[in-house]
């Protein structure tokens, strides 16, 4: 198989939409820190909360980004907790899923401080060459043949992290 054709895993972002402001979103910094044993940074509403009650600026969950060996090594923890069906992929490379408990995940256990609570994952996967799209200097598009399907996620799923698509 040629080089620039072998797909990885790009990045990984775990998030926690704590929901409300306040000790949920200090539980949700928590528990994304315990899962990745990264630093967990706060994310804020938008302006668009305004039509919820709430006011744009307010922290109301917490993610991290993960990528390289640290990415893979998170999916492979986390995937035989997750239940992944053809909708989890957009059609350009991305998978996205969520787990209803953190404890369901093997090896984390349950902890007071916490309580019960979920997260998203949201994972993109790439090939060598997608730098082309994120460069300062003369970024350029990613040619059509080179860009992740559907149908290749899929498997790169299913032959690396051993789990079924449903």
């Amino acid at each position: 198989m040629n080089q620039m054709k072998k797909i990885r895993v790009g990045k990984v972002v775990v998030n926690i939409s704590a929901g409300e402001v306040g000790q949920e979103v200090d539980k949700a910094e928590k528990l994304v820190e315990k899962l990745t044993d990264k630093m967990a940074v706060r994310t804020e509403s938008g302006p668009d909360m305004k039509t919820f009650g709430g006011r744009a600026g307010l922290s109301i969950g917490a993610a991290t980004t993960l990528r390289g060996e640290e990415a893979r090594e998170f999916l492979e923890k986390v995937l035989p907790a997750a239940e992944i069906s053809q909708s989890s992929f957009d059609g350009n490379g991305n998978l996205s899923f969520g787990i209803d408990e953190y404890i369901d995940v093997p090896g984390v256990e349950y902890d007071g401080d916490i309580g019960m609570m979920g997260f998203e994952v949201a994972v993109s996967l790439e090939r060598p060459g997608y730098r082309v799209k994120r460069r300062e200097h003369q970024p350029s598009s990613v040619g059509d043949n080179h860009l992740v399907s559907d149908a290749e996620a899929k498997e790169f799923v299913n032959t690396n992290f051993e789990v079924s698509v449903q």
